[in-house]
């Protein structure tokens, strides 16, 4: 595998500096030459000429964030990251590769999910590149490389795990998306290393349920919320009756036997785990 080595090429202005005069002289030398009608000095000088033109080929310019991958008769010789105008071997061949940052948002994928349900998913991966080489001479074309193992690491990912879970110490797709977005990013910076690549972030952007079951799933929904919903609204009323039974015991308010405690607990439950308001008849003729 073919690493990153960092070359350091020349300031370009101090080479131009040098062959602008340099060049001039060699052409008036070439005029001078050719109107004494001397061959041998006559193609000396023009050979000077073509050489210090080729000279001027050695000139290219490192924008900002950017890096060169130069290459001389296809042997890698370095990468060159320094902004500014550079001069190398005429003869290298100078590949730009950009190091900015890049963002792009898969198209929606429709995978099944931890339970068998097919959902509609989509993710954005921020990403950049770190190695110029091995994203050169790596893989054939590294951005589509990073999409193409965006969208295989997101389709694992999404069968990895539910849409949807009601309880809370269950990860899924919709209720945890911290955890879902480090797994992904994980996956996805795993697949995409050999590209040179460093994944700067990457989460879910469209979670949906396929068009085909979401009409039921949606049913399913509200049922488990509505059965959730129930669960902690009981919890609660067995604890505040249980907290009024030992509340009068201790109390000594009132001594209740077993069939007013049945009868009590009853009623307390009754208005409290009622989805209406309770209407009470008040009984003002004995003590029960």
């Amino acid at each position: 595998m073919i690493r990153e080595q960092e070359l350091h090429p020349p300031s370009g202005i101090t080479v131009l500096l040098f062959l602008v005069p340099a060049f001039l002289g060699a052409v008036a030398l070439l005029v001078v030459a050719g109107s004494t009608g001397m061959v041998a000095p006559t193609v000396a000088c023009a050979l000077l000429v073509g050489l210090l033109g080729l000279l001027f080929a050695g000139l290219f310019v490192v924008n900002p964030n950017e890096a060169k991958v130069l290459q001389l008769f296809g042997h890698y010789s370095g990468s060159a990251r320094e902004p500014g105008l550079r001069w190398a071997n005429p003869f290298y061949t100078k590949k730009k590769v950009s190091l900015r940052v890049v963002s792009f948002e898969s198209g929606k994928l429709k995978v099944n999910d931890l339970d068998g349900n097919p959902v509609e998913i989509a993710a954005i991966v921020v990403w950049k590149v770190v190695d110029s080489a091995e994203a050169v001479f790596s893989v054939d074309d590294f951005h589509e490389y990073v999409r193409v193992q965006s969208e295989a690491a997101l389709r694992k990912l999404a069968s990895q795990y539910p849409y949807d879970a009601h309880d809370d110490e269950k990860v899924s797709l919709r209720g945890s998306t911290g955890v879902v977005a480090e797994h992904l990013e994980k996956e996805v910076q795993e697949r995409a290393k050999a590209a040179g690549v460093q994944v700067l972030e990457a989460r879910i952007s469209h979670l949906a349920y396929a068009p085909e079951i979401a009409q039921a799933m949606l049913q399913r929904q509200q049922a488990a919320a509505i059965i959730a919903a129930r669960t902690k609204i009981v919890e609660g009323a067995v604890s505040m009756v249980e907290m009024a039974l030992e509340r009068l015991l201790k109390a000594g308010v009132v001594q209740l036997d077993e069939e007013r405690k049945a009868a009590m607990v009853s009623n307390l439950l009754v208005v409290l785990c009622g989805d209406r308001s309770a209407h009470p008849v008040i009984n003002t003729g004995t003590l029960y």
